[in-house]
C-alpha cells in the first residue's frame, strides 16, 4: 500500500502565473516569499515578497519555473498550505488555504492557531 503525503507548502498555476508576470515587470527573479509575522485581527498574519534567491533554510515549491520559498520558521504555521491567485469581483489578491488555521479574520491575511 502506498502512503500519500501532503506537500509541505503548495502553488498554484494561478498563483504562478501571477509571480511570473510581476516578477518580468519588475526583473525580477521569479521567487515568491511567504512569510508569517505576529500582528493582523487574529494574532497572525500572511506577508508576501519577492526574493533575490533561495535562502539555506527555505522550503521551496516550484511551478512553471515560479518558486515559492517559505522560511523553516514560518513553515510550521503554514505546513500543508496552498497559495493561490484569486481575480474576483471583490479584487484580485494572493490567496493562502491553510489547515493550520484555527479562525481567520473577514478579509484572509491573518489568522490563528
Amino acid at each position: 500500500m502506498a502512503t500519500i503525503t501532503q506537500p509541505d507548502i503548495a502553488l498554484t498555476p494561478a498563483a504562478a502565473a501571477r509571480v511570473a508576470a510581476i516578477a518580468a515587470k519588475q526583473g525580477k527573479p521569479a521567487i515568491l516569499r511567504l512569510s508569517v509575522e505576529g500582528g493582523g485581527c487574529s494574532g497572525f498574519q500572511y506577508k508576501f515578497g519577492f526574493a533575490d534567491a533561495v535562502e539555506g533554510d527555505d522550503t521551496v515549491a516550484e511551478v512553471d519555473g515560479v518558486r515559492l520559498v517559505v522560511d523553516s520558521i514560518s513553515l510550521d504555521l503554514v505546513r500543508g498550505a496552498q497559495v493561490d491567485f484569486v481575480d474576483s469581483l471583490g479584487g484580485a489578491h494572493f490567496n493562502v488555504s491553510n489547515p493550520n488555521a484555527a479562525s481567520g479574520c473577514g478579509c484572509g491575511t491573518s489568522f490563528s492557531v
